[in-house]
């Protein structure tokens, strides 16, 4: 056993190593703190940039959005029935902001009031939603009946540069096997009417 005079020699040294403890924490505690604001600061400065951006690319959207198209089978030049197909499209539409030649191909420009006795002439975007229409069903007119994958579609057609010409491709098949103009043979696989 330890002697009673050695007793407050130890007292005092364990005195000493708590009291070095409690500056090594005190400073510990200190650099955490300095560590933890400067976390904030840049998480609150991410959550600033990240709001800005969501918002930047809703508003993209929303302008690249096209409005609802009036697709009319009359000859009087009458507006027809609203094509329901177009506006399921433009509300599937990704979030992500759409790459330029998707914005030129599906942009509908505002319809404008034709003079009397003047046929309406198509608008830009209009021209390019019915020549891909009019090159698939060109394109199924030659295939003799084969089954056909939607990518191979697009293949031929150019359209397969990027995922959303690909999906302009899959979209404009899936209409018109919807009007029954084509079949669907299977999942993705497309042929010509018999």
């Amino acid at each position: 056993m330890a002697s009673v005079a050695e007793m407050p020699k130890n007292i005092e040294i364990t005195a000493e190593n708590l009291q070095e403890e409690l500056h090594r924490l005190q400073a510990q505690r200190e650099s955490l703190q300095r560590e933890l604001a400067a976390v904030v600061a840049h998480l609150s400065s991410i959550q600033t940039a990240l709001k800005a951006l969501q918002d930047l690319m809703r508003t993209s959207a929303a302008e690249a959005a096209p409005a609802p198209v009036e697709v009319s089978e009359r000859t009087d030049g009458q507006p027809g029935p609203v094509d329901q197909a177009v506006l399921a499209e433009a509300r599937d539409r990704p979030t992500a902001a759409p790459q330029r030649s998707d914005l030129e191909e599906k942009q509908e420009p505002k319809p404008s009031t034709p003079r009397a006795g003047a046929s309406p002439a198509p608008a830009k975007g209009q021209a390019k939603y019915g020549k891909l229409t009019e090159q698939i069903e060109k394109y199924f007119a030659g295939t003799g009946g084969r089954v056909i994958r939607a990518r191979d579609v697009a293949a031929a057609l150019g359209r397969d540069t990027d995922a959303g010409s690909i999906n302009a491709v899959r979209s404009t098949l899936d209409r018109l096997v919807g009007t029954s103009r084509i079949q669907r043979a299977g999942r993705g696989l497309y042929r010509a009417n018999p």
